[in-house]
């Protein structure tokens, strides 16, 4: 039944390579975090290879290819040079989300309705390979539809809105989060939800039945710097279980 269904965690470990990358060193490897991750209760790990490479490496992605023991969930733009770099690895998945150059972090979902045959061709070259595709959309019902149209077999909802407001705006933003959730299920979607999420805001993410995961990242590599990652995915763990079993109760 629907109130007995688990909730993963996949943690983000792009902003430990940042930190490398500031210095051109080695420190702190990304690879060693994502097995602390794992080790902390993670039930995924999540990495972003840009086209600019500004934190995650190709050889980050070969390395958590090879050493982890759990799913590797590659972020990537839909482009020609990505979907050869996924067919190379075969991650257990593949989030497409949009990726401007200028941008500092993922700013919004993909436009799935604009690009429909782009994305169906992308989709279902990875099928053939094995790979789960999820597209990365905002909470909204023509990019739930529209996410079904072309095959992907999981969306992740954009949850920055939802994140970045206050009153009774969080709370519109949230419900436009529960009715994409429940819209992407009854369409037979695997429904996750990521971006910006922290202590303060997972529980009520954590609590909508229809959602099966949750990637966070940027916040657990900052509280890292106050009580190491550990303690922090352990927190961020024991709030969703929380927040899931209040809600099922």
């Amino acid at each position: 039944m629907i109130k007995d269904r688990p909730l993963r965690l996949g943690v983000n470990i792009d902003h430990v390579a940042t930190i490398r990358n500031a210095r051109g060193a080695t420190h702190p490897d990304p690879v060693r975090a994502a097995k602390m991750a794992a080790a902390a209760g993670a039930d995924g790990i999540t990495a972003h290879l840009r086209e600019d490479r500004r934190h995650i490496s190709d050889e980050d992605i070969a390395r958590l290819s090879r050493e982890l023991d759990v799913p590797l969930n590659l972020e990537m733009a839909a482009t020609e040079t990505m979907r050869a770099i996924a067919l190379q690895h075969k991650p257990h998945a593949v989030c497409l989300v949009p990726e401007r150059r200028q941008e500092l972090t993922t700013e919004g979902g993909l436009d799935v309705v604009g690009a429909r045959d782009r994305l169906g061709s992308f989709v279902t070259a990875l099928a053939r390979a094995g790979i789960r595709a999820s597209l990365f959309i905002d909470p909204d019902e023509s990019q739930v539809r529209a996410a079904r149209e072309v095959g992907a077999p999981v969306v992740e909802l954009h949850t920055g809105a939802y994140c970045e407001a206050a009153g009774t705006i969080r709370t519109r933003e949230l419900e436009r989060v529960r009715d994409a959730a429940g819209l992407a299920e009854e369409l037979g979607l695997e429904c996750h939800a990521g971006h910006g999420l922290g202590f303060e805001t997972v529980g009520a993410i954590a609590a909508i039945p229809n959602i099966v995961e949750l990637n966070i990242g940027h916040f657990l590599v900052g509280e890292a710097i106050f009580g190491g990652l550990d303690s922090a995915i352990r927190r961020m763990r024991a709030l969703m279980d929380h927040a899931r079993s209040e809600k099922s109760a």
